[in-house]
C-alpha cells in the first residue's frame, strides 16, 4: 500500500484520509446486510428479527433448526437438486461457447468483431426482465418453455458474457508467437489450442466458468418465465418463501449461498493472481 509522503500538502492529506473513510463507509454499506442475515439464520424462534435472548447472547436463543429444515424439507431439497442439475450444465455450455467466441474474436482479421462482441455481451447490459420476456416468447415457439433444457439454455445465454470477458482479458497478454511456433512445428489448430493456448488461458476460463455458475445458481427472473413447478430452483423457492410465506429457512439458505459465493470468488481471485504470474504481469 502506498504511504502518504511527508511533503504532502493539506489538501492531499485530506483527500488521502477522506478517500479511505469513504471507502470504509461504502464497504460497510455493502457488507451490512450480510452481517445482519447470518446471525438471524441461527434464531431459535420463527422470527426475522433479533430476539431479546439473541441480543443477550443467550445460547438457548440460537438454534440450527432452520438449517435442518433446509436440509430435510422436500420443497427445499428439491429446489437445491434442481439448481445442482441446471447450474453445472449451463456452466459447461457457457464455458465451451464463450471460450471459443473469445478466442475467435481475439483474432484481428475477424470482420465486425467489435459489433459481434457487443451482441454477445448484451445479456449483461439489457435489463433482465426484457431478456426473460424475449426468451419466453422465443422458447415458446420451439416448445422448450418449462423444460430442463429450456432453463439450461437460458442460463447459458446469461453466463456466456462473463466467460467472454474473462477469457478476452486473459488473451490480452497472450504471446501469439507461441501459436505461430506451434504451427511451424506442424501442429494443427486444434492441437495448438489445447496444448499451447489453453494452459495459459485456463485461469481465465475457470474464472469465467465460476462467474457463469454463480449467475445460474443465483438467477430467479428468467426461471420465473422459463421454468415450471417441477423446475423450481433454489432462488425461486426463496422468492416464493418471501412472497407467500415468511419462512425463516430463507435466512439459512441465504447464508449458505453467501458462503458458496465467498468460496467461489476467493477461487477466482487466486486464479487471477496465478494468471498474472504466468503471463509475467506480477512477481511470483
Amino acid at each position: 500500500m502506498s504511504q502518504l509522503p511527508p511533503y504532502a500538502t493539506v489538501g492531499q492529506r485530506a483527500w488521502y484520509y477522506g478517500f479511505r473513510v469513504i471507502c470504509a463507509f461504502i464497504f460497510f454499506f455493502l457488507i451490512a446486510p450480510i452481517l445482519v442475515i447470518i446471525p438471524l439464520s441461527f434464531n431459535a424462534e420463527n422470527f426475522f428479527t433479533y430476539t431479546p435472548g439473541m441480543l443477550r447472547l443467550d445460547p438457548e436463543a440460537y438454534s440450527l433448526k432452520h438449517y435442518r429444515d433446509f436440509l430435510t424439507n422436500p420443497e427445499w431439497t428439491s429446489a437445491v437438486w434442481n439448481s445442482v442439475r441446471i447450474a453445472p450444465m449451463a456452466t459447461l455450455l457457457s464455458v465451451s461457447l464463450g471460450t471459443l467466441a473469445a478466442v475467435g474474436l481475439s483474432q484481428s482479421h475477424v470482420p465486425g468483431r467489435r459489433a459481434i462482441m457487443a451482441i454477445l455481451i448484451s445479456p449483461m447490459i439489457v435489463p433482465l426482465i426484457i431478456s426473460a420476456t424475449g426468451m419466453y416468447f422465443f422458447y415458446s415457439k420451439i416448445n422448450i418453455v418449462g423444460t430442463y433444457w429450456g432453463v439450461v439454455l437460458a442460463h447459458t445465454v446469461l453466463g456466456i458474457p462473463f466467460v467472454i470477458i474473462t477469457v478476452t482479458a486473459t488473451l490480452v497478454g497472450f504471446d501469439k508467437s507461441l501459436t505461430r511456433a506451434a504451427a511451424n512445428m506442424g501442429a494443427d489448430p486444434v492441437t495448438t489450442f489445447f496444448r499451447v493456448q489453453m494452459p495459459l488461458i485456463l485461469p481465465g476460463v475457470i474464472s469465467g466458468g465460476l462467474f457463469a455458475f454463480i449467475t445460474s445458481f443465483d438467477e430467479v427472473v428468467v426461471v420465473l418465465f422459463i421454468g415450471s413447478a417441477e423446475l423450481q430452483t433454489l432462488p425461486w423457492q426463496m422468492f416464493t418463501g418471501l412472497r407467500e410465506q415468511i419462512s425463516p429457512t430463507i435466512l439459512a439458505a441465504a447464508t449458505i449461498l453467501v458462503a458458496i459465493s465467498i468460496g467461489l470468488l476467493t477461487t477466482v481471485e487466486i486464479l487471477r493472481r496465478r494468471s498474472e504470474r504466468l503471463r509475467g504481469m506480477s512477481p511470483g
